[in-house]
């Protein structure tokens, strides 16, 4: 059998995947071998062993592909590092609480510890020879943008990603000199469109262009297309229907998620307890102020309740009254211990307390103030659909978007969690969040002189 090059593509990149996994599972069983299987109380035997192995190539399989460890087509050497590690430390950690649970009292981490080391260097080793041997082989796809004149700078997201080793932009056209006659215009030569914004009857046409002549698409979608994502298919007189409702999620769903709240934020207040303590004396010895602070915040249906942080910016950080994000590390508002617990994201702590009273969830969108709110909703009349669903701690626009992404967009990827809430979505987004917790870019501020992310928007020619 002969395989066409796109199969060939496919399978040697599934290979060089296998590899690496296969490599680091190595690893591990070669440390359980000589290190853990014969201090087990209970000896395991074959099966056993062959368990604990086979436990390692699954969970930390699972962890990569939920942090996109293996993208070489997308991410850059660092990106593939940084998640791989993340993913193998929480499989070493979690088969370890295994082994501890398993053998009643706590094994030598130390082997396990060198164990780590050694997949770490692994890790380093396969995404800089994976990455450069994917680049090598995989010239840059020629993509062409097709966007509206409020999309106009997708590009230069695309370069400040590293997007742009694996898509050559060639041209960025827009939508309105096209439609009329797609056949005729540069599309038709490209290896992937990138489709940014456009209204439904624009983006129609075009993506219909793309299937028929089997060329990849990628679409930035509005507010109506996510909401019409979760939209409930049915069959009414005979004709098929999508069913357009707004959050509503199942009684079971929402027990669950309010015992996983409760369960998750007590367990999360006594690991972190003592973290806790140290940085409430921190906070008091650097200037004697108030060791909390309590902001007016929105919540599900318009509710205002008090969040709950620790202080990380000088007592008279708002004294002209007027709310403003900050400008990030540079701030002269943000004291010397905000810089680190906020790097950290220790000053979100005390919101454990809020989940447990019941004003915030684990998973949510992230609560507003209620001016920059109405703000924002001057803009963007939408704006007040993502509050259908109780705030959260942590939500899909914080996992894959920063601190300074436009409301637009946060909104977007907001409603693209509203449209389909599952535990397991849930679930994803916790793991998730343990990837961007120390990832500097994710907390980049907005602009100076800026009070909210919309003069974000402005430049861009949003508004």
């Amino acid at each position: 059998m002969i395989l066409d090059s796109n199969t060939h593509q496919r399978l040697s990149i599934r290979i060089v995947k296998l590899f690496d996994l296969l490599l680091l599972t190595a690893v591990f069983s070669l440390t359980w071998g000589l290190y853990y299987a014969d201090k087990m109380t209970y000896p395991f035997y074959n099966l056993g062993n062959y368990m604990m192995i086979g436990l390692f190539f699954i969970i930390d399989y699972l962890i990569t592909r939920l942090y996109r460890g293996y993208a070489i087509h997308l991410f850059r050497i660092p990106d593939l590092v940084y998640s791989q590690a993340l993913a193998v430390f929480i499989t070493d950690g979690l088969l370890y609480i295994v082994m501890t649970m398993v053998n009643r009292h706590f094994m030598n981490p130390l082997p396990l510890i060198g164990a780590l080391v050694v997949q770490s260097l692994i890790i380093v080793a396969w995404s800089i020879a994976a990455h450069r041997w994917y680049l090598h082989t995989h010239p840059p796809v020629p993509a062409v943008l097709v966007c509206d004149e409020y999309r106009m700078n997708v590009d230069h997201i695309m370069e400040s990603c590293g997007m742009d080793a694996h898509f050559k932009v060639t041209d960025i056209i827009l939508s309105k000199d096209i439609v009329g006659d797609v056949s005729s215009s540069i599309i038709k030569d490209a290896g992937v469109v990138f489709i940014c914004g456009l209204h439904s009857h624009e983006r129609n046409i075009i993506v219909k262009y793309c299937l028929a002549h089997n060329i990849p698409s990628y679409v930035i979608p509005r507010v109506g297309d996510i909401i019409m994502s979760g939209a409930e298919k049915i069959h009414l007189f005979h004709l098929p229907m999508l069913m357009v409702h707004r959050y509503d999620p199942t009684p079971e769903y929402l027990f669950l998620k309010r015992l996983m709240d409760i369960v998750l934020s007590l367990i999360a207040v006594v690991i972190f307890s003592p973290f806790m303590i140290v940085t409430a004396i921190a906070i008091k010895a650097t200037d004697g102020g108030s060791i909390f602070y309590r902001q007016r915040r929105l919540t599900k249906d318009g509710k205002e309740f008090d969040v709950l942080k620790f202080r990380s910016m000088r007592m008279d950080a708002e004294k002209d009254g007027v709310a403003r994000l900050s400008t990030g590390e540079n701030d002269p508002r943000i004291t010397k211990v905000g810089r680190i617990i906020r790097a950290i994201r220790f000053d979100e702590l005390p919101q454990l307390l809020n989940i447990l009273q019941g004003d915030m969830t684990i998973v949510g969108p992230r609560p507003e103030r209620p001016e920059i709110s109405a703000q924002y909703e001057k803009d963007i009349p939408e704006w007040p659909l993502r509050l259908q669903c109780k705030c959260g701690l942590t939500g899909y626009a914080q996992v894959y978007g920063q601190y300074n992404t436009t409301p637009y967009d946060k909104l977007l990827m907001d409603l693209m969690y509203i449209a389909r809430p599952s535990l397991v979505e849930d679930i994803k987004i916790i793991f998730a969040t343990v990837k961007i917790l120390f990832m500097k870019e994710s907390t980049a501020g907005v602009a100076e002189g800026q009070v909210t992310a919309k003069v974000s928007q402005r430049r861009s020619g949003r508004e």
